[in-house]
Order: structure tokens, then C-alpha cells, then sequence
């Protein structure tokens, strides 16, 4: 693929991520019966927040959500149609949540790559690429009033970092830049649907709490 026709092509997907994740940050604000504002408020903090974090963390600036009108546009789209259409939306939870892990596997890929290109070494990019999959949700559910998602034992994070670090590993030993998107999205995909569909959770604590 032409490098120009990649480049489109990347930024494509990272429009419907930004979409999907924008419809879970409205159906969010819709179910705890909040107003419009708040459902676009959490539709743009969800789709955008995470690449948000990881452009001022490694000074990409201005980050590429304020660069970009599309990226704006993207998740009030997103929240305008959730809060109009929540009924039906809200029956389609289960093609939300299986465009939310294309969405994370394709994040966690792109800002690992984007924290390499800014010369991060391999943990630091790792991390950045996770950061960049489940910061919009970390943000979304403390601005919503609720514990994270990711601290209650679903396997989300654990699957964004894995997904980022293949993506950097075969990175480094110069492989393919479609190989290396490819082999990065699989992971974490493959582990996140797993996941769903079988139930798999984090270790939680056992018994009372001491304290």
C-alpha cells in the first residue's frame, strides 16, 4: 500500500475508534440520566481523551484532537446521535462493545508507534500505547461518578498493553510497518473478544477487607 494510501487509511479507523468509544462515553451520561451537554461532554473526554494524555506527555503539540477538525467533529457526532437514539443504540451494546475492542487494539497500536516516532524508548511507548486505548474510559468514568471499568476486574488494560508492546517490539527489529500494526492489533483484539466471550476477569481480593 502506498505510503499516502496508508496514512489515509490509518486516520480512517481512527475516526470510527474515536466514534465507537464517543457512543460509550454518551450511552454513559444517557443511563445515569444526565443532559445533552454532559452526553457530548463524555462522548468527546471518551473518543479523544486518551490520544489527548499521550500527545502532551511526549509534546506533540498542539495534540492532534485540536490540530484536526475531524477529530472534534467525530465524537459530537457521536454524542448527538447516542442522546437522540439511546433506545436503540443502547439494544446494540454488543456490536458497541466488539467496535470498542477493534477501537482499543487499533489505539493502543497507533500511540505506541506515535510515542516511538517521538523517540520513547520500548516501556515507555508500551505504556503510552495503553494509556492512549483506555485513557478516554478511565476519564469518562471519573467525570460520570463511578469506579473505572478497568479496576473492577475487566480485562481491557492488561490487553492494550500487551497489543502495544508487540507493536514496539517488532518495531525495534525493523519488521513491516503493516506487519508490526497488524501483529499488534491481533494481540490485543484477540485477547480482549477472548476475554468477553468467556468470561476471563482479573484477579480480584478475596475475602473481607482488613481495613
Amino acid at each position: 500500500m502506498p505510503p499516502n494510501e496508508f496514512a489515509t487509511t490509518l486516520v480512517v479507523l481512527d475516526l470510527i475508534g474515536i466514534f465507537v468509544f464517543a457512543v460509550t462515553g454518551a450511552l454513559v451520561a444517557v443511563r445515569k440520566n444526565l443532559d445533552l451537554f454532559a452526553a457530548l461532554v463524555l462522548a468527546g473526554v471518551t473518543g479523544l481523551g486518551g490520544g489527548f494524555v499521550r500527545d502532551v506527555l511526549i509534546g506533540a503539540t498542539p495534540p492532534a484532537a485540536l490540530a484536526d477538525w475531524r477529530y472534534l467533529l467525530v465524537p459530537v457526532a457521536a454524542g448527538l446521535l447516542t442522546f437522540a437514539f439511546h433506545p436503540t443504540v443502547g439494544r446494540l451494546e454488543r456490536v458497541v462493545t466488539l467496535f470498542d475492542a477493534f477501537g482499543l487494539a487499533l489505539f493502543c497500536v497507533t500511540g505506541a508507534l506515535k510515542a516511538v516516532d517521538y523517540g520513547l524508548g520500548p516501556l515507555p511507548a508500551a505504556l503510552l500505547g495503553m494509556v492512549t486505548g483506555i485513557g478516554g474510559g478511565i476519564l469518562r468514568d471519573v467525570l460520570a461518578g463511578r469506579v473505572p471499568v478497568i479496576f473492577e476486574g475487566v480485562l481491557y488494560a492488561t490487553p492494550a498493553l500487551a497489543g502495544a508492546a508487540v507493536a514496539v517490539l517488532l518495531d525495534r527489529a525493523d519488521l513491516p510497518l503493516a506487519v508490526v500494526a497488524a501483529s499488534g492489533f491481533a494481540v490485543c483484539l484477540g485477547w480482549r473478544l477472548l476475554a468477553a466471550v468467556r468470561g476471563w476477569r482479573a484477579p480480584m481480593p478475596k475475602g473481607p477487607a482488613s481495613v
